[in-house]
């Protein structure tokens, strides 16, 4: 994969997020946090799970932000909170993937795993990680849309995305 192809995620990403939240955000609360069987229990829980690993990736990346020890830690308890939080986390994201070049991602990147044991892998690799991580969850937190209010949540799809589906506005 390419850089174009990367900023476009990162773009895709940015969309699916504005549209996942517009539903979490319409839901009522005792819905929102109710448990479905997904890895993370709720779709509070994985909105969370989501957004700590892209500060993780973020902070490895660049030196920036916070790098939370747990996987399963609630960042946010407020939800329009965690919105705002993940727009912001949005933002840094198309930002530092715009800013690297196609030969950047050859790069060797060193960095901790979460239990403090040192690694290195190309950014490629890394970022094709992150991407592919973002989508399993966020099918996972679309799967949790459905079940807790019975009806289809907006298509995250990427072919949607390329064909201009509107992105919603946040009630923040």
């Amino acid at each position: 994969m390419g850089i174009n192809s990367f900023r476009q995620l990162a773009d895709y990403n940015h969309w699916a997020n504005r549209r996942l939240y517009a539903v979490a955000l319409e839901m009522p609360d005792e819905q929102y946090r109710r448990p479905t069987g997904v890895f993370f229990g709720s779709l509070h829980g994985t909105l969370n799970h989501l957004l700590l690993t892209d500060l993780i990736w973020l902070k490895r990346l660049t030196g920036e932000g916070e790098h939370p020890d747990r996987l399963d830690a609630i960042l946010f308890e407020d939800r329009k909170d965690l919105a705002r939080a993940r727009m912001a986390e949005d933002a840094r994201l198309i930002k530092v993937i715009g800013g690297y070049s196609e030969a950047d991602l050859d790069k060797t990147v060193s960095y901790r795993t979460m239990s403090g044991q040192p690694h290195q892998q190309p950014l490629r690799e890394i970022l094709l990680h992150l991407f592919n991580h973002q989508t399993h969850h966020r099918g996972q937190a679309h799967a949790c849309c459905s079940i807790l209010t019975g009806t289809e949540p907006p298509s995250l799809d990427l072919l949607q995305f390329q064909r201009g589906a509107p992105v919603p506005d946040l009630k923040l």
